[in-house]
């Protein structure tokens, strides 16, 4: 990752604004302003030719006037004076750069080669640039706020786990304040504007290696650079930092207004969606539900180890509202052993112990047995995490010390089980469980949608030390220059490893006969030609033939309808392959997404894909691991378990192809435009999967 230099932005020893304005409510004043009053504890050079005092400081007409180089600069000046301050910066061997500055790349072709300029001009010099065009940069441990953020001129945020990186100023402004004002603390906090230079990616890496840090909060536009943004992300998870993702862009009109404020190409949203689940990040669907994970990330003593969760609550309903939420989140809600519920009968004779357990309004006569639930609980029911429900008892302040003190003897006694407090509270009440290391929600399924966030953070975590290998794949041949036919698509497939039916090309309807003898009856037969990809539209399949004469037959039907329908059409000839034995159809591709590049797509033949779109994508490169992940998520999935009468899917199989054909695209990458394998049938368990039909456009040669 490029996150060398970073510290001189991050955690530099001296601050010039070069800009510098006397007037503490300008764009110029108030990163000195900040720097001065919020106790910054090093040199504040302000950098003004006009004013020998800027703020009660001495001010220096220059860079080069300063009595000594400082680490990092921040820049206040109209786009063509801010390249000049970074020119003379970098003479001077400053080491960073926060450049607010707007009229770059965020505007025109003009714009965009002053800032090239800009950034050659840094790298020459060896500094690292953030921005322009972005509302800078904080270091809330350091009381570093190089920022006209309005957000932080009267109240701080304390010092905490937090990072927060934003593509956009004034989001990361908001989120920033909000969460002080939900009593987080805050480690540092990045808007990266343009990004010419340190960008989002490299903002998620320089966090994930922070010790400070516990919990990394995204705002996403579009993607840039798809290798560094997967890299950062997966340092993340295995610096077992989550990520809490907001990404913008669902929406047609969404994706055009990202593309345009962030000069970033933003990749299909679905595709995104898949990438976050493939390298663990957690995608907010909403700012509330941000904030409620990025909490119960931050304040949480343990990730959530196992899928079985415990419900607590003093409502019946609330309880099944709890389950219905958790159910819909692929948690799991067991029915507690029966010794268990024993147990929990002889202290509450008339509670509901099965799971969730309703204690009733009687638990308020006797608060101290809500330790003794908990403990059976997590004891002898094998829980992972326990939700809370308290509906209003958060408000009696005289049985909280009682409700903390006995979750905090259990929280020592089971330190790998989280637990979650839901109850209406007074400002002082939470506070208090909050001190106390609790977490606590007033909604009870937004906790529900929490401790689901705990349990993904756990299965991410645990995969970054997953053995999953892509498969090596050797003497490919390179794409060709032009459109290819189905016998030449599935020859390159076969080179990958994936598995085809036998066939061969025939020219004329007799030597298709002929070379259906010799492969033996039944036979498909298909029209060749890298013009028609899509051959039953026009008639140019035949199934189930089962003579030489079915053979002459259907291919003189599909030579004239292909003729007559396709006039233009190169034609090669016919295919004539074996007809493979019964299976279920499963269908691959490969697209080029803008951000990601090549990205796999899997889903069930017929109607599931065509009219339901029920498919899954990943990212290529992966592993057959990742690949029973991919194959997980469909809604369909249990037609590839014994289901009715038919036998169990060759799973493996599937995931290997699915794996091949990963390592393929990405092999090719850019040279590639779009691959179709359908269907691919797939066997019975141990039976294999083949591709009975194959569509491979390369790139045109211009496009890469």
């Amino acid at each position: 990752m490029r996150i060398h230099g970073m510290d001189a932005i991050f955690k530099p020893r001296s601050v010039a604004v070069i800009g510098a304005s006397s007037d503490p409510k300008r764009i110029g004043g108030r990163p000195v302003d900040f720097l001065k009053r919020h106790g910054f504890d090093g040199p504040i050079l302000p950098i003004n030719p006009k004013s020998p005092e800027v703020q009660g400081l001495t001010a220096y007409p220059s860079i080069s006037e300063a009595p000594t180089t400082p680490d990092l600069a921040v820049i206040a000046l109209p786009a063509p004076l801010a390249v000049q301050a970074v020119e003379q910066c970098a003479a001077q061997g400053v080491r960073g750069a926060v450049i607010f500055s707007s009229g770059f790349s965020e505007v025109d072709a003009d714009g965009a080669a002053l800032q090239a300029r800009m950034v050659d001009i840094a790298r020459e010099g060896g500094m690292r640039l953030v921005g322009p065009n972005c509302l800078g940069i904080a270091n809330v441990r350091h009381n570093l706020y190089a920022t006209f953020t309005p957000g932080v001129e009267k109240h701080l945020p304390k010092p905490g786990g937090v990072s927060i990186v934003s593509q956009s100023g004034a989001f990361g402004s908001y989120c920033m304040t909000l969460v002080r004002m939900r009593g987080l603390g805050v480690n540092t906090w990045a808007t990266t504007g343009n990004s010419c230079d340190v960008d989002f990616a490299d903002a998620v890496a320089y966090c994930a290696q922070d010790d400070d840090t516990r919990v990394i909060m995204g705002y996403l536009e579009g993607a840039t650079d798809r290798d560094r943004l997967v890299e950062a992300l997966e340092l993340a998870r295995a610096c077992e930092k989550p990520v809490v993702m907001m990404k913008v862009g669902r929406s047609a009109v969404g994706a055009e207004a990202a593309q345009s404020h962030t000069a970033s190409l933003a990749g299909a949203d679905s595709v995104y969606d898949a990438a976050f689940r493939q390298y663990g990040v957690y995608r907010a669907q909403s700012v509330d539900e941000m904030f409620d994970v990025t909490y119960a990330c931050a304040e949480s003593a343990a990730m959530m180890q196992g899928d079985r969760l415990g419900l607590v609550t003093v409502s019946g309903g609330v309880g099944v509202l709890m389950a219905d939420e958790a159910e819909k989140l692929k948690l799991d809600v067991p029915a507690l052993p029966d010794h268990a519920q024993k147990k929990l009968k002889e202290v509450l004779p008339f509670a509901g112990v099965r799971n969730p357990v309703d204690v009733t309004a009687q638990l308020v006569n006797q608060i101290d047995l809500l330790e003794t639930n908990m403990d059976v609980l997590f004891g002898d029911g094998d829980i992972h995490g326990a939700i809370i429900f308290m509906s209003t008892v958060g408000l009696v302040a005289d049985l909280n010390e009682a409700i903390r003190s006995g979750l905090e003897r259990i929280r020592a006694k089971y330190p790998g089980r989280p637990m979650l407090f839901c109850s209406l509270t007074e400002p002082e009440g939470r506070a208090a469980y909050e001190k106390s290391g609790f977490i606590v929600f007033e909604e009870p399924t937004r906790a529900v949608r929490a401790m689901a966030a705990l349990r993904y953070f756990a299965r991410s975590f645990a995969r970054a030390g997953e053995k999953d290998p892509i498969p090596e794949l050797s003497n490919l041949s390179p794409l060709p220059d032009g459109m290819v036919n189905e016998i030449e698509a599935k020859a390159l497939l076969a080179e990958a490893g994936i598995g085809i039916v036998r066939e061969t090309l025939a020219t004329t309807p007799e030597a298709a006969a002929q070379a259906a003898q010799e492969m033996g009856f039944p036979v498909v037969l298909k029209i060749a030609s890298p013009d028609i990809l899509h051959k039953s539209d026009i008639g140019g399949v035949a199934l189930d033939l089962h003579s030489a004469e079915d053979v002459r037959s259907a291919g003189a039907r599909i030579l004239d309808l292909a003729s007559e329908k396709m006039p233009g059409a190169r034609i090669d000839g016919l295919v004539v392959a074996e007809q493979a034995a019964p299976g279920l159809e499963a269908i691959l591709g490969v697209t080029q997404d803008p951000a990601f590049g090549p990205v796999v797509m899997f889903g069930l033949g017929g109607v599931f894909v065509e009219a339901l779109e029920d498919v899954s994508f990943r990212v290529a490169p992966f592993g057959p691991a990742e690949a029973r992940r991919m194959i997980d998520e469909i809604r369909s999935r249990k037609l590839l378990d014994a289901f009715r009468g038919a036998p169990e899917r060759d799973l493996d199989a599937l995931a290997n192809a699915l794996a091949r054909l990963s390592a393929f695209a990405a092999h090719h990458g850019a040279a590639l435009e779009t691959i179709d394998v359908n269907p691919l049938i797939v066997g019975a368990s141990g039976q294999g999967a083949v591709a009975a039909d194959g569509v491979i456009i390369p790139a045109m040669r211009g496009d890469h």
